[in-house]
Order: structure tokens, then C-alpha cells, then sequence
């Protein structure tokens, strides 16, 4: 009788625990955060995370030490704006100046390739090699590869002339 009393104690306690182990285990996710509080989540509209482990990787404020340097005063402190260092205005010319050079020659590179792109593309028939003659998918891939590299080498240039516009206009 004492071990069934015993059990039945056992298994009570069992059950009376199960809800609040089953509450931890459920977590939440609220944008790029995670939480497992029901209250937060339910204030922010949070979304039940089912059928996979979330790991909590911890990290330390900005403004907390590095590990392992001791105290936080002895490292050196960030320059701040007061203490920035200043270049001499020769010297960021010339900085400025080879910026420039580096991107024009950029920009010629691009527009070389965007030139050789585009007369391979041949305003959509390119020129079809005996594997394209018999197999026409093949063709139909590499028209496609053709116009977006074409695509993606004008949004180069583009990009290139919108940083030669900033370096010219400063």
C-alpha cells in the first residue's frame, strides 16, 4: 500500500511539473529576437518557434571590457571626434587623387567588358556553336548568362560613376 501511495505521490508531482517544463521549452520569435516569455510575446505579436533548438549565444555590450584584459581602463580608449587624427590636406589630395585614378581605370575595365559582352550578345543572336545548333536549351542558357552579365556589368558602371561623382564633387 506504501509503494502505491508512494508511486501515486511519485506521479503527482510528475504531472504538477510537466506544465511548467512545458512552458519553458516553448519559444518565441519576434523579428530577429527571441524570447520565451508569453507575456512579451504576446505584446509583440511573436510568432511560436516548432520543431527546431534555438542556441543563445551571449555577447557582451559595446561598452563592456574585451575578456581577458582585466580592467577596462587600461585598454586605450576609441579616439573620439575631438581627437581624431587629421591628415595633412597635401597628403589627402593626393589620397583623393589616386582614389579618382583607381576608379577611372575601373571604369574603363567595365565599360571594356560591358563592350565585349555586348557584341558577343549581339542584340540577341549570338553567334551559336555546334553544341547549340543541336541543342537549343543550351543556346537559350547562355543568351540568358549573356544578358545578365550585361545587366550586372552596366549596374557596375553605373555604380562606378555614381563614386567618381562623389570623389569629383568633394
Amino acid at each position: 500500500m506504501k509503494q502505491l501511495i508512494g508511486a501515486t505521490a511519485c506521479w503527482l508531482a510528475c504531472v504538477a511539473v510537466l506544465p511548467a517544463a512545458q512552458a519553458q521549452e516553448r519559444i518565441y520569435r519576434c523579428g530577429n529576437e527571441y524570447t520565451n516569455s508569453a507575456a512579451i510575446a504576446k505584446q509583440r505579436n511573436c510568432q511560436v518557434v516548432e520543431g527546431g533548438h534555438v542556441t543563445v549565444v551571449h555577447t557582451r555590450p559595446a561598452s563592456a571590457p574585451p575578456a581577458g584584459t582585466g580592467e577596462g581602463k587600461a585598454s586605450t580608449p576609441a579616439p573620439t571626434a575631438a581627437r581624431a587624427v587629421q591628415v595633412d590636406p597635401s597628403q589627402q589630395k593626393a589620397r583623393d587623387s589616386d582614389a579618382r585614378a583607381i576608379l577611372q581605370s575601373e571604369l574603363v575595365k567595365a565599360q571594356e567588358k560591358l563592350k565585349a559582352l555586348k557584341a558577343e550578345y549581339n542584340d540577341g543572336y549570338p553567334t551559336k556553336s555546334a553544341l547549340e545548333l543541336r541543342n537549343s536549351q543550351v543556346y537559350n542558357e547562355r543568351l540568358e548568362s549573356l544578358k545578365a552579365s550585361i545587366a550586372r556589368q552596366e549596374s557596375d558602371i553605373a555604380g562606378i560613376q555614381r563614386e567618381l561623382a562623389r570623389h569629383s564633387g568633394g
